[in-house]
């Protein structure tokens, strides 16, 4: 991450801020727990996020149509603007490491991050026993 704050932090913007703004960029809308999952932060840290990025017009937040209690979210016109400004900074500092590590090494850790992910989830769904 040490690469991408420069750029964020000229952007006014922390690094959890930037996982939601750019997994929003990839929806039109999206209820509040998906985008928790898709961007791996937690509800609540989530919640309080949520109401920073409203206040600086990044994303707009809206009641479900079918659904009064829950909210769908999307980017604003800001919030896309932003996204779109600062895409390209960040995909040039990963194709920067890309070429530092090489594309073999690269490509390895992404499937090994992967699978790790995929082995906990798989641990997370079994039933815990007692010990």
């Amino acid at each position: 991450m040490q690469c991408f704050r420069p750029i964020l932090t000229e952007a006014g913007i922390t690094e959890q801020q930037w996982r939601v703004l750019r997994t929003l960029y990839d929806y039109q809308q999206i209820d509040a727990a998906t985008l928790a999952k898709e961007a791996q932060i937690l509800a609540p840290s989530l919640t309080r996020m949520l109401k920073v990025l409203e206040s600086t017009d990044m994303i707009v937040r809206m009641p479900d149509p079918q659904d009064q209690r829950r909210q769908q979210i999307s980017l604003s016109a800001h919030g896309r603007s932003t996204v779109g400004r600062l895409g390209p900074e960040i995909e040039g500092v990963y194709q920067e490491l890309e070429q530092q590590v090489g594309p073999g090494l690269l490509e390895d850790l992404y499937e090994r991050v992967e699978a790790l992910v995929e082995r906990v989830e798989e641990t997370q769904k079994k039933p815990r026993s007692d010990q």
